[in-house]
């Protein structure tokens, strides 16, 4: 399974002045993480978005917004985003930012040597 690699740069550059954002291959798809939690990524060509429980029902009833149903069960807390829902600038900036508002409220993870790369680093 591929990812859209043009949202994966659109998205590098929405993140690009933060330095604890750290990148990871999930899913056959590529996550963002803060602290060493997801809080978006890319599955094929939709974007995957960690919004929480409370706000689950808010991004449900933005456009183009879908339960994440990765395995066949809908995932409270996190949404599919299709295309046509992050195609401007600013609502992808929306997008995000609803990600990194609730996984700044988790506690941070330690991370995996090896496991995630800060964005820039060389593979």
């Amino acid at each position: 399974m591929s990812y859209n690699e043009e949202l994966a740069e659109r998205l590098r550059k929405v993140v690009a002045a933060r330095s604890d954002v750290s990148e990871k291959k999930m899913f056959g798809g590529l996550a963002f993480l803060l602290k060493g939690h997801m809080f978006c990524g890319i599955i094929k060509e939709d974007l995957m978005v960690r919004v929480g429980h409370q706000q689950y029902k808010a991004a449900l009833a933005q456009p183009h917004a879908r339960p994440m149903d990765f395995t066949g069960r809908p995932l409270n807390g996190y949404v599919y985003v299709a295309p046509a829902g992050y195609q401007g600038r600013s609502v992808l900036e929306q997008w995000v930012q609803r990600g990194m508002t609730f996984v700044a409220t988790l506690p941070a993870k330690a991370t995996s040597v090896g496991k995630s790369r800060k964005r820039g680093t060389p593979r």
